[in-house]
């Protein structure tokens, strides 16, 4: 029986299956198809030889949800209706305060998904204590109905003020809407996001109605073509919150499912750091089109419940305000057009610049020799010799030439050396990829120092080190399989379904009883959800707190009232750098309910220290020309030590070692990097 896990990235579709018989692990890594990414799978597949009728577990992430706010050719969005209550249907217009750009006399915000013209008001009202204030009108509503039909609405949104305390009107609501405009999806913000904050809980619904078509064809699709070639087993999607779901699930909240991608990565690197004993980790993942940076604190990665979908990213964070509020659970990720396909360019005022454009895959890196003439951050590692001239086992073969004449264009122009100009596209690359490092940890209050960093990806190996050493970490770790490790993450994940209710009282005024019966109810309606027949179910249980007059919240683990306010108190000042006597609300309670899937088992190799051979010896750029000794990753068995300058060449993945450090190969076939001085000996990993 065979498990595979697919990611479907910007420029590459990754996969890796794990035979259940032999124990074995291999990977496969592709071009995406960005206009039909099915395609890009379904060659991944067949490169692989995969026998799908022996595969009873597929688990798949895909970037689609992302896409298609970022305007992708081919991806049309359904007609939407909005109904809500009457004198609030400019509230997805009106939005929060916040300006993305804030000096920008001429800004404008994000063009609402559901325009004016397709937005309803209906005459009902209910107040913030879940009480009726007007009841519902409902020959008003059926008059609504008539215009639905009329207009030939796909999906109607009822988001109605205060569902989340009561959500009786909606429920009424859709009963009528479904009897009188048959054929039409009817989605409630009580489903999707029981939440209060009405501007956030229907951007939330909007946003799901928005992707809903689009995510459950595609999905139903890639599922019927694999029926076809004859896969029968489960299959599961990836969710942004760390946790596999049905194929249902993911069509019932698409927007759970947008940075499925890197999720699954920052999943891998929890999982991996109990096998290595690191407590404290930076996922740093640089693909072929972005840069993703995580934390993993006690084996667990950093989780967010709030995300902007569709919006500007600057140095790594989201600009809030230029995107469209989703609040589902996210792994706090931090984001930069920095991947290896990222074009160099010259600005106006002569000075070099990075990205934030990036070649894909389709032309891709001037040196795949597909027509592209801008240099890219592969362009710039090819011409330095960091990186060899053949990737994927010899699958792709690079073209140095092509590489050395557009580089040395642009050196041209800036009145500079080959070689100056390809290190500088190099460093500029590193100091937008280290402000995504910062984010998460020196921003969420962590010291990088007592952190050690996971590097993976395809283009990882080439730029970690020097991450690494601009952050002051002590320690570099790249997985085996480094280049598919999010795909990898697929196959290490667990089913997760999450639960959340407003509560918005003082915790001196809250009934510890009354919050435990509203525990058991989330607990109860999760497990009914969890599609893993006979999983060992785990349950967490979490609360939002905020001091009184603040806007937004911090998660902290349920501990009773007493203990969940101490745990408050202790985060907000790492957070912020204080803590405050005013009195603490609870906000909303939180279930996740995971069900734990067995884990392919990681097998460890006896460690004998030994100074392998280099294969072969090449000229590398580190400062200055160096004669550089060159290995193959396969052949580097449990207990080999490399002392640097060096480069370790792998299918899906280069190594760079600088001068000064050293790598050792573990029991579990990771290459570890330290600095000389920090390097003690191998019973201290």
């Amino acid at each position: 029986m065979i498990r595979v896990g697919i990611d479907i990235g910007g420029t590459f579709t990754d996969l890796v299956y794990f035979d259940e018989a032999s124990k074995e692990f291999a990977v496969v890594k592709v071009s995406t198809t960005p206009k039909k990414p099915d395609i890009g799978a379904l060659n991944a597949i067949k490169i692989a030889g995969i026998d799908l009728g022996k595969v009873h577990m597929l688990v798949h992430a895909t970037t689609l949800g992302t896409n298609m706010f970022l305007g992708q050719e081919g991806l049309n969005p359904p007609k939407i209706a909005l109904i809500t209550t009457k004198g609030f249907k400019d509230v997805i217009e009106i939005g929060r305060q916040r300006r993305s750009d804030l000096y920008n006399l001429f800004f404008e915000k994000p063009k609402p998904i559901v325009p004016r013209r397709d937005r309803y008001e209906v005459e009902e009202r209910i107040n913030a204590n879940g009480e009726v204030i007007t009841p519902l009108n409902e020959e008003e509503l059926r008059k609504i109905a008539k215009e639905i039909r009329k207009r030939g609405y796909e999906i109607v949104v009822i988001a109605f003020l205060h569902s989340y305390r009561n959500p009786i009107h909606e429920i009424k609501a859709k009963e009528i809407l479904l009897k009188e405009c048959p054929g039409v999806e009817v989605v409630t913000s009580h489903e999707i996001d029981p939440e209060y904050k009405e501007y956030e809980r229907t951007s939330t619904t909007i946003v799901n109605a928005f992707l809903k078509p689009m995510m459950s064809k595609y999905l139903k699709d890639l599922l019927t073509t694999l029926r076809r070639n004859g896969f029968k087993g489960k299959f599961f999607v990836m969710q942004s919150s760390g946790g596999i779901s049905t194929i249902e699930y993911a069509v019932k909240k698409p927007a759970a499912f947008v940075e499925s991608g890197p999720a699954a990565g920052a999943i891998a690197v929890a999982y991996y750091s109990k096998i290595t004993g690191d407590s404290n980790v930076i996922g740093f993942d640089m693909g072929g089109t972005t840069a993703k940076a995580s934390t993993v604190v006690n084996h667990e990665p950093m989780i967010t419940t709030e995300y902007e979908i569709g919006g500007r990213i600057h140095a790594g964070r989201i600009v809030k305000g230029s995107g469209y509020p989703v609040r589902f659970p996210f792994i706090d990720l931090a984001e930069v057009s920095a991947g290896g396909g990222t074009i160099a360019w010259i600005d106006e005022g002569g000075a070099l610049r990075v990205g934030p454009v990036s070649a894909g895959s389709d032309p891709g890196p001037v040196c795949y020799g597909k027509g592209n003439t801008k240099p890219t951050i592969t362009d710039a590692n090819l011409v330095l010799g960091r990186l060899g001239e053949e990737l994927g086992g010899g699958v792709l073969k690079l073209r140095r030439d092509l590489a050395v004449e557009a580089i040395a264009k642009l050196a041209d122009e800036l009145g500079m050396g080959l070689e100056e100009t390809a290190f500088g596209i190099i460093r500029l690359a590193n100091t937008v990829m280290a402000k995504a490092l910062r984010i998460v940890t020196v921003e969420r209050g962590y010291d990088p120092r007592d952190f050690t960093m996971f590097v993976f990806g395809g283009a990882g190996g080439l730029h970690g080190i020097e991450l690494a050493e601009d952050l002051n970490v002590r320690s570099v770790l790249i997985p085996q399989h480094a280049g598919v490790f999010s795909a990898l993450g697929l196959l290490l994940s667990d089913y997760r379904v999450d639960r959340v209710k407003s509560l918005l009282k003082s915790a001196e005024d809250v009934d510890e009883e009354e919050i435990e019966r509203i525990y058991d109810g989330l607990i109860e309606s999760a497990v009914r959800d969890v599609a893993i027949e006979n999983a060992d179910l785990k349950v967490v249980r979490q609360v939002d707190m905020r001091y009184k007059g603040q806007a937004y919240e911090i998660t902290v683990p349920w501990l009773g009232v007493e203990g969940s306010v101490n745990a408050f108190h202790e985060k907000h000042e790492a957070l912020y750098g204080f803590r405050s006597d005013d009195a603490v609300e609870i906000v909303n309670l939180r279930v996740t309910v995971i069900g734990v899937v067995p884990k392919p088992e990681i097998k460890a190799e006896e460690m004998k220290e030994h100074s392998p051979k280099p294969d072969c010896y090449r000229d590398v750029y580190f400062d200055t020309w160096m004669r550089t000794p060159i290995y193959k990753r396969k052949k580097l068995k449990a207990g080999a030590r490399i002392d640097g300058p060096a480069v370790i060449e792998d299918y899906d993945t280069t190594i760079v070692i600088p001068p000064d450090y050293t790598a050792f190969v573990d029991s579990y076939r990771n290459v570890r990097i330290l600095s000389s001085n920090q390097f003690l000996d191998y019973s201290d990993f």
